[in-house]
């Protein structure tokens, strides 16, 4: 009896505690009094350190991460992939009860994903109030802190700055025959273009630049930055706009325009629900809404705040729909590749 009584009160008390660690979790996400700050940065040094899914550029990842780090001594430990990677391994790891990872950060589609597996904690964040009017969901789950806004890009000793196209209906002319390129998961660019050009009217118009022009079509936006810059393809369709910016910064000939209005896709920060760490997580959340806006405009993206004065100056927007990418994925691939990469 004492072999079968001692391990399942064991097992009850372990139960018992995490239960109330989730509860002390959710008290803390959810506190809104104005000492929040201070709160989290208690506990969260009591935690000591954070470890964040990311698909944020490398490169970039020490001028984000390394002032959170000095300014409150936690340690964030950084796993750093592709879009599909990151959604995959939170989710693998959520199925087999691994809870691992303590914050999450890609894109607002991907993030509404794991929303709907119940995978993050809702959040009573202080620095929602700076970010712009109607980007955060009624779920308060996940926010935005930045923008990947969608540019054209070019080649400057291949490409004029005076014969650059006004509309894409310009991309009609013979003269960009050859010249013309795209990322080849541009889908939701795609999507949301073609919907500013009026729909069937919009897809008819890229079906008829592939015909008569040519795109091509590569794979990854580092790969079709490299290529502008080197001259392969002279004018690329679809660019985050960071990427241009920071290869015309360091001396490569390129720079690049906006056709309007520039689509502009959301990256976002979520505290995982069970997180391990999750004051520090929320801690790390209230960073990235606050402190890491200028930041994130020092480096070339657009920020998510409305205090912050955007790289891209008064560029109309149109944003993609999180829900609407998520639901319509593969509606929207599938017209992708019959536009571009079957062509």
């Amino acid at each position: 009896m004492r072999r079968i009584i001692g391990p399942a009160a064991a097992l009850l008390m372990l139960a018992c505690g995490v239960r109330a660690a989730a509860a002390a979790a959710s008290d803390l996400a959810a506190y809104t009094g104005t000492d929040r700050l201070e709160r989290l940065a208690a506990a969260a040094r009591q935690e000591g350190q954070l470890t964040l899914y990311t698909t944020f550029a490398q490169k970039d990842l020490p001028a984000l991460v390394q002032p959170f780090e000095s300014k409150y001594g936690i340690r964030v430990t950084v796993w750093r992939a592709g879009t599909d990677k990151v959604l995959q391994r939170t989710l693998a790891e959520a199925s087999a009860h691994r809870y691992s990872v303590d914050v999450v950060h890609f894109g607002a589609p991907e993030m509404e994903a794991l929303h709907r597996e119940k995978l993050l904690m809702p959040v009573a964040a202080s620095g929602y109030e700076n970010l712009r009017a109607g980007s955060v969901p009624g779920h308060h789950e996940w926010a935005p802190t930045l923008l990947s806004v969608f540019v054209q890009a070019y080649n400057t000793t291949a490409v004029s700055k005076a014969e650059l196209p006004k509309r894409f209906e310009d991309l009609l002319d013979p003269r960009w025959k050859g010249k013309l390129g795209i990322e080849a998961k541009s889908r939701e660019w795609y999507a949301v273009t073609v919907q500013q050009l009026g729909g069937d009217p919009g897809v008819k118009l890229f079906r008829d630049i592939v015909a008569r022009n040519g795109v091509s079509v590569r794979q990854g936006h580092a790969l079709l930055d490299n290529l502008v810059a080197s001259g392969e393809v002279p004018l690329a369709l679809s660019m985050y706009n960071y990427m241009p910016e920071q290869a015309k910064r360091a001396g490569a000939p390129v720079d690049w325009f906006v056709i309007e209005p520039a689509v502009s896709r959301a990256n976002a920060v979520g505290v995982a629900r069970h997180a391990p760490h999750p004051a520090a997580a929320l801690l790390f959340e209230e960073y990235m809404l606050s402190d890491a806006q200028p930041v994130i405009a020092g480096l070339d993206y657009v920020p998510a705040s409305s205090r912050i004065p955007s790289p891209l100056g008064n560029v109309r927007l149109a944003p993609v729909d999180p829900e609407r990418a998520l639901d319509q994925n593969e509606a929207w691939s599938r017209r992708f590749d019959d536009t571009f990469v079957k062509k």
